[in-house]
């Protein structure tokens, strides 16, 4: 059997793909991309069918940050000409938020700069969850407010917070590239502490950083041992003025590559396309609905993504719906145990003995030694050589919160 349908089976079993056929993935040609995208669609529509989940971001607080987060605008030393504000009172964004949920999000994600909250920042946050719930009855709120102290997410789910996102952003062995004011293992331990107290983790990756294929397997793989609900997967968007401005790494197939995988290894996961994708996907943009169920609406915390009403033809053309309200989102396993890729005791994710997150130290497709694909599916003879800067693709956001501009929504 070859590579792909080897990947269908398990992911329709939600076992975990060895190492080799990962990185298979991302070592297809071109010219199997389409092949690529019809065998992870089939993952993705047996856990989600044709489904796709609305999210809406509200910055509360834009940069100025203390952090030195290599690929962010907001980031310390940053020159990227970006929109500067202190918190967002609650009325401010709640009003943000229903731009957003009037356009058909489900899911508000209240994101604020900074290494992590004070607990006076807890409280506004808590104060904002209520204002929006108060005037949204059925409306997920997720909390992004940077690395956790004990007890603060216990309270951000008091205040009715459902979940909250964390990204590990890049494998551990390549963290230090990227940020040296915080570690992997900072990012590792708030993921572990809003799963403790009963919020939905969500923790997903950046890729374009110029990292390895390596790299992006064993990032994906730890996501899958932290067991997160929903996966955003980011593509870096090169702001002049950051450190990765020069970083044009990706293509729309290769994009594409890298979500089939992430399907793969995550099969019954929300996988999320977040940041990026007008700007590295383009035109490719339906295609992806075929890996990832879930897509943000409108903008981004610094910059600006294409219409909500075009995300929204994009859905109903390319033969999609929206997910309602009322509908739930993930599997029911999911639901009904709290938790599913990689937690189950039984057979399922990651429950083969040794198994777990990238634990096939020799394991190839097969066990083969050096193996790299199963059978017909052509590997690239090189990595895609990086394209050409293109600046005009990245618009900062000079609209919604923070602004006197209504957001596009």
């Amino acid at each position: 059997m070859d590579l792909l349908n080897t990947l269908v089976d398990k992911g329709l079993r939600r076992e975990l793909p060895t190492r080799d056929e990962a990185l298979a993935v991302l070592a297809t040609s071109d010219d199997d991309v389409l092949d690529v995208v019809a065998a992870a669609g089939k993952v993705r529509r047996h856990w989600f069918g044709r489904r796709v989940k609305l999210n809406y971001l509200v910055n509360l607080k834009s940069g100025l940050c203390p952090e030195d987060c290599s690929y962010c605008s907001q980031r310390l030393g940053s020159k990227a000409d970006i929109l500067k504000y202190t918190w967002l009172k609650p009325d401010q964004a709640s009003q943000a938020a229903a731009a957003g949920l009037a356009g058909g999000a489900k899911r508000v994600c209240l994101v604020a700069s900074g290494r992590g909250p004070t607990d006076r920042d807890v409280d506004r946050v808590s104060d904002t969850i209520k204002a929006i719930k108060d005037r949204n009855e059925n409306v997920e709120v997720c909390a992004c407010l940077g690395l956790l102290s004990d007890g603060q997410a216990e309270r951000l789910r008091e205040a009715g917070a459902d979940a909250y996102n964390h990204n590990l952003n890049t494998s551990e062995g390549t963290y230090g590239d990227i940020t040296t004011t915080h570690t992997y293992a900072d990012r590792v331990d708030t993921v572990q502490k809003a799963h403790a107290a009963g919020l939905s983790a969500c923790s997903g990756l950046i890729a374009g950083m110029g990292e390895s294929d390596e790299d992006l397997v064993d990032v994906v793989y730890s996501l899958r041992e932290l067991d997160p609900d929903s996966v955003p997967v980011n593509f870096l968007i090169p702001f002049e003025g950051t450190p990765l401005a020069k970083e044009w790494n990706l293509t729309p197939q290769r994009c594409l590559r890298i979500l089939a995988m992430v399907r793969f290894v995550c099969p019954d996961v929300e996988v999320r396309i977040a940041g990026g994708r007008e700007v590295h996907l383009r035109t490719m943009q339906p295609l992806a609905l075929n890996l990832a169920n879930s897509i943000f609406l409108g903008d981004y915390l610094t910059s600006e993504g294409q219409a909500g009403k075009a995300d929204l033809d994009m859905i109903a053309d390319a033969g999609f719906e929206v997910e309602g309200a009322g509908e739930v989102t993930l599997p029911e396993h999911r639901v009904t145990a709290g938790a599913g890729c990689g937690a189950h005791a039984e057979a399922g994710c990651g429950s083969h003995e040794g198994g777990g997150c990238g634990s096939h130290a020799d394991a190839g497709c097969g066990s083969h030694e050096g193996a790299g694909v199963c059978g017909s599916v052509k590997v690239r003879a090189e990595q895609e050589q990086p394209a050409e800067a293109r600046t005009d693709l990245v618009a900062v956001r000079r609209r919604g919160a923070g602004t006197d501009l209504a957001p596009n929504a």
